[in-house]
């Protein structure tokens, strides 16, 4: 990835959130405290595996990760398998904590109201419709579940529980989606992935995933959401599984695969137009972006200044050079996870550590990386009440 590359996508970002970094005055830590109460009551929370808490199990997870219910996974914090793809928590169980809000618990498990949220995440979920990786002949193995199923999901449950119309322009009762805080992780990976060797073009899979994001975006808005945060994709060509198959000659200046961080990386720029054209259609939202891939690059560029010693290899798993194989990931009987997994980014080949998760939701909490800053979010929330 060069760095004008880099630095385009820095100064896109920058138009859209130096005035409110400039009239910022409060932050998380400070937003939070003893004399003020949780500013969400709850969270809804959105996205594919690096955000799914319980959704997905062994038995109905991607093929290639089919094993998320068994031992090693959730060793660090749980000390046993909660079906998250991880050693421990991720991102959403740092930002849930953050609010001083528990858990969130997967839809799939949630029975009548859930007082502090619910997590609608599926792993492997796509952006598009499921529809059309079957009419391409690429629905072996795939994930059913798309974003617009979890939106469905949401408007089952709002319309159970709460009372509220699943039509799209109908809207909540003020004081729910007043307190609520929508996060949308990240989707759209599985999308690429599941077309790799095919003949559909990267460009269509853009096209069709923003679509689809957008309108799904749209309908959250158009419900009355407030306060909505997003998150870009992550360097996925600097995951163990994409550094496997693709070719050697294919690295850029990190070591990582270049043609699929590029892809990421123009992916998210599609985010960031449309988040800049609903920003203008629903200007009493406020709309935060999280730059996962600069977050990602900030960590693989410089690891030592986060505790990691380990960049590339997965810490579960089995094989040289990245410690991965298709045939044998975590989870199976022959994989083994390493005795230090904070030190490492990836813990399966395709997901992160919970230390890494740590690290990139400090980043998007309280550092540089939240666009406008999440701290601004908090306190345009707490002054409205």
């Amino acid at each position: 990835m060069t760095s004008s590359f880099t630095t385009s996508f820095s100064s896109q970002i920058t138009l859209i959130s130096i005035i409110t970094i400039l009239i910022l005055s409060s932050s998380t830590a400070t937003a939070i405290s003893k004399t003020n109460p949780p500013p969400f009551k709850k969270i809804y929370a959105f996205g594919d595996s690096f955000t799914d808490t319980g959704n997905t199990r062994s038995v109905s997870g991607p093929s290639g990760f089919g094993h998320v219910s068994n031992p090693p996974y959730g060793i660090t914090f749980f000390h046993r398998p909660t079906n998250r793809y991880s050693d421990g928590r991720l991102v959403i169980d740092f930002v849930a904590n953050s609010l001083a809000l528990p858990f969130l618990p997967p839809y799939k498990s949630v029975t009548g109201n859930s007082p502090h949220g619910v997590n609608f995440a599926v792993a492997g979920s796509t952006a598009i419709e499921h529809d059309f990786f079957v009419k391409n002949n690429l629905s072996l193995d795939i994930t059913p579940q798309s974003i617009q199923t979890q939106l469905l999901w949401l408007n089952k449950y709002l319309e159970s529980n709460l009372g509220c119309k699943s039509t799209p322009d109908s809207r909540c009762k003020a004081a729910e989606f007043d307190d609520s805080l929508f996060w949308v992780g990240e989707i759209g990976v599985n999308d690429y992935a599941y077309t790799v060797g095919s003949n559909v073009p990267q460009d269509t899979i853009r096209g069709l995933a923003m679509r689809s994001y957008t309108g799904f975006l749209t309908a959250l808005l158009k419900k009355g959401a407030k306060y909505v945060v997003i998150q870009g994709h992550p360097m996925t060509g600097c995951l163990p599984l994409t550094m496997t198959l693709a070719p050697e000659d294919d690295r850029d200046d990190l070591g990582c695969v270049q043609s699929i961080n590029n892809q990421s990386y123009i992916h998210n720029v599609a985010i960031l137009n449309a988040i800049k054209n609903l920003k203008r259609q629903f200007p009493q939202a406020v709309i935060t972006y999280l730059d996962y891939w600069n977050a990602y690059h900030t960590v693989m560029k410089s690891p030592g200044q986060f505790g990691i010693t380990e960049r590339f290899k997965a810490c579960c798993g089995l094989g040289d050079p990245y410690n991965f194989d298709v045939f044998a990931t975590c989870g199976t009987p022959s994989a083994s996870a390493c005795k230090n997994p904070s030190q490492y980014i990836n813990w399966d080949g395709v997901h992160l550590t919970e230390g890494m998760y740590e690290v990139v939701s400090d980043m998007f909490l309280k550092g540089r990386f939240s666009h406008p800053p999440f701290s601004y979010l908090l306190d345009k929330k707490l002054r409205q009440g």
